[in-house]
């Protein structure tokens, strides 16, 4: 066994003395940017889970600075937000003490794992310098009005004390902490995410090298929906009930309409209410449910009707019922639904549960029995409609839509699932938004020359509880100054989310100390776009969704170069722990690389860990498969600690060698790590095979050096004390990735598959360039063969050439 802790060691400080990771601005030669999703520094470290992603993208970086690419790979902190100030209040340390101590502790372990990162260009979301240009985004968006102050009803977490964005929710529950979370009115700052989402969705056709389950999960995340607008006259009143819907063609089965319990109009028409108690009973029992709750479709439906109200139908002026139901959102559409019990699951439930009328207009267009038990959802062709009578869905829209725009009742409407960001957080650790409140001047923008608004040193930053962010009660922070009048003026004392500093991050990188702009435009011109991005597929609707908006945004301002911020997406298949669990301290299944490394080496983590299966699936950890990678590279180090040449090389070895060398560089390209390691360890079996039954090499050093270069990027500890033994001067790393011959690759002999009928007979071991008529002979020549073809007529011969002979026989 070689000593790994030594040779680890030494090559890491030599590394970092002699630069080896530094990015070249060399413009005469092609860039390559492969990025990792910046990790949250938590308080816990990194467990072997994390890095695969991380290997992965070192194996990549490596691979193409040795096929003389420049190459942009750097890493960071996202370390605002949430996460990190629970951390510090339940150590009782502050923020910024307690993630400077994380980041720490991940950089030595990411070091440890011999990742090629230029540390030169880290950079950490916390630090001023950072979130200085955070701001300045902001203050971009808010200028352009995608920035706007709303006082609506926003997801709130009754745990963490802060607003949270539907993109902060699982289940209906705070992501962070698993709090069922309550809708409560306040006042917060909201990003227009909206004006983007067509962009957002129409744009994602220009990223074919994305995984199209990315794809499909922001499709439908945006959740674009075409359909129209209808205005229901209320009875006796100017009021009218605004419905979004996609199915109009149904709008003769409508029997009654459903406002959300948060629906303004409610209060509009609390003087034709006649059941006003039981009313606002309803609606405060509403509030205490989530959205998730509330659309459950297995949930029990309820809801009350109205009294003394009645809309009318505008396409045969029928009146109609009205009830408010909590199985309605007020977040989506316009608030109201037009209920057709027919042809929708839960208008159907809630009708059969309050005895209400289920009126058929659309029938299936073969006329097959409708289950009268429950909803037909399908398009069809329309009955009981009028002129529509004997239209298909899609015909009737399109008639139906012209007639409301026509007659004023109505228009053709895009609606969107996708809600506007909601940008605030009531807690201390983010970036302070840039702007002040004037009492003559109203909202007023922080002057750019005055970014970035420092977040203040404080002992006390705990959530206050009202709502209001721990700043409000920080005096020398909140007042100040109005930047447009000089008077009296207080700060905004709301945060940004932890999202925010990670929403272009991957500029930064490209020009991390310019303190005059964002990025210079030419060197991100240069470097941009990302060409390969990794990382889970957990952001695909938070982080992916929020950076495009962002760096569309800085598109149209002229910014950045490009519309699109990352070429290639690839999702890491996670490692969960031996029982089966995901790897947690809960569960006391966690592992350390760096005991890990200390034990059996950095590389034999690496390699274990590209070994264990596709990329992209999660997988087991197995210590058994660990000690295999460590073995394996024993098997190297012994191999070339004892080279013994020969005048002559081995021409089946010397042919693998080549067939390695383009296996493995292609199987880099396509993330098959698994399979490329699978080639290495056969090649280096035929090696120790040769060697112990001849006691010399079957190749020659040159020969050999090949193999070190491609085990490189794997394991570059070892290889780079290997090339440094084969009396190489300079790094290996400064060296070139190896052609492979196409020649040497070709087989001279190969295996013909020999069927008579179809069915094998026999394999026959023959020159690769044999022709159809010897192939014929030595087929019908085998013994095994024999016997099939005795005394049979042969009718047919078929050759596939370097694959096999059938020889077709009449039975």
């Amino acid at each position: 066994m070689y000593d790994h802790l030594n040779i680890e060691k030494k090559w890491q400080k030599i590394w970092e003395e002699k630069k080896i990771n530094k990015t070249s601005e060399d413009k005469n030669k092609p860039k390559y940017y492969i990025l990792d999703m910046f990790p949250y520094p938590s308080g816990t470290g990194l467990h072997v889970g994390h890095p695969k992603g991380y290997i992965a993208t070192d194996i990549f970086a490596r691979y193409k600075r040795l096929n003389n690419f420049n190459v942009l790979h750097p890493m960071g902190w996202d370390a605002f937000g949430l996460p990190a100030e629970n951390y510090a209040i339940k150590n009782k340390v502050h923020p910024q003490e307690a993630t400077d101590k994380n980041i720490a502790i991940f950089k030595e372990q990411l070091n440890r794992l011999g990742l090629s990162y230029d540390w030169e260009r880290e950079i950490n979301t916390t630090d001023p310098n950072y979130y200085k240009w955070t701001q300045w985004i902001f203050l971009q968006m808010y200028k352009k009005g995608l920035a706007y102050e709303s006082y609506e009803p926003i997801n709130w977490c009754p745990s963490c004390q802060t607003g949270l964005a539907n993109e902060d929710l699982e289940n209906g529950l705070c992501e962070r902490c698993g709090t069922v979370v309550e809708q409560k009115p306040m006042r917060q700052w909201v990003l227009k995410i909206t004006d983007y989402a067509d962009r957002l969705l129409n744009d994602l056709d220009k990223l074919p090298d994305w995984e199209e389950s990315i794809k499909e999960m922001q499709k439908n995340w945006i959740g674009r929906s075409e359909g129209a607008e209808i205005k229901f006259k209320i009875k006796n009143r100017e009021d009218k009930i605004s419905v979004f819907t996609t199915r109009v063609d149904t709008i003769f089965g409508c029997t009654y309409v459903v406002l959300a319990p948060e629906n303004k109009l409610i209060s509009n028409l609390k003087s034709n209410i006649k059941n006003k108690e039981e009313v606002e009973e309803y609606i405060e029992k509403a509030k205490n449910k989530t959205d998730l709750q509330r659309t459950d479709l297995n949930k029990d439906k309820s809801g009350v009707k109205l009294n003394g109200v009645k809309a009318i139908n505008p396409f045969n002026n029928e009146e109609i019922e009205v009830y408010i139901a909590d199985y309605v959102l007020n977040s989506y559409g316009t608030g109201a639904v037009m209920a057709v019990p027919a042809h929708d699951e839960r208008d159907f439930e809630f009708a059969k549960k309050y005895n209400l009328e289920i009126r058929k207009s659309i029938t299936s267009i073969n006329n097959s029995e409708v289950n009268a038990d429950k909803a037909f959802t399908e398009d069809g062709i329309l009955l009981n409609s009028d002129n529509y009578n004997g239209l298909s869905s899609k015909e009737a829209r399109e008639k139906m839509i012209d007639w409301l725009e026509e007659s004023g009742h109505g228009e053709k409407k895009i609606n969107y699932k996708i809600k506007d960001w909601v940008f605030s957080r009531q807690r201390y650790w983010g970036e302070p938004i840039p702007l002040v409140h004037c009492k003559k001047c109203g909202v007023v923008p922080v002057p750019e020359k005055e970014l970035p608004v420092k977040l203040p040193n404080v002992k006390n930053y705990e959530p206050s509880g009202t709502g209001e962010s721990p700043l409000a009660k920080i005096e020398d922070f909140v007042n100040t100054k109005c930047p447009k009048c000089g008077g009296d003026a207080k700060r905004e004392t709301n945060t940004m989310p932890q999202w925010g500093g990670s929403c272009w991050y991957y500029l930064r990188y490209i020009d991390p100390k310019n303190n005059e702009a964002l990025v210079d435009k030419q060197k991100e011109k240069y470097w941009s776009p990302v060409d390969f991005y990794v990382g889970g597929a957990e952001h695909a609707t938070r982080h992916l969704i929020y950076a495009r908006f962002w760096h569309k945004f800085l598109f149209d301002i002229k910014a950045v170069n490009y519309e699109e911020p990352f070429i290639k997406l690839q999702h890491v298949g996670l490692i969960i722990g031996e029982d089966g669990r995901k790897m947690s301290k809960r569960w006391g299944n966690v592992i350390n690389p760096n005991d890990i490394s200390d034990k059996h080496g950095a590389d034999s983590l690496r390699v274990y860990e590209m070994f264990m299966g596709p990329f992209s699936q999660s997988v087991s950890w197995n210590t058994k498969g660990l000690i295999g990678a460590r073995k394996f590279l024993d098997k190297v180090e012994s191999f070339f600690s004892d080279i013994k040449e020969d005048e002559k090389e081995d021409e089946k070895i010397l042919s693998l060698l080549h067939k390695t060398i383009k296996k493995v560089g292609e199987d880099i390209e396509s993330f098959s790590f698994n399979t490329a390691v699978s080639a290495m360890m056969i090649f280096v079996n035929e090696l120790v095979d040769f060697k112990n039954k001849n006691h010399f090499s079957p190749l020659k050093v040159d020969n050999l050096k090949m193999f070190i270069q491609i085990l490189s990027p794997f394991a570059p500890h070892l290889s780079e004390e290997l090339w440094e033994r084969m009396n190489e001067k300079e790094s290996i790393f400064k060296s070139s990735w190896p052609e492979y011959s196409s020649l040497l690759i070709q087989d001279k002999n190969i295996n013909l598959v020999v069927q008579v009928n179809g069915k094998l007979r026999a394999t026959i071991e023959v020159s690769a360039d044999i022709s159809e008529e010897e192939a014929f002979e030595v087929s019908s020549n085998n013994e095994k063969v024999k016997s099939y073809l005795e005394g049979k007529e042969i009718i047919k011969k078929i050759f596939v050439p370097k694959k096999l002979v059938n020889i077709v026989v009449k039975q």
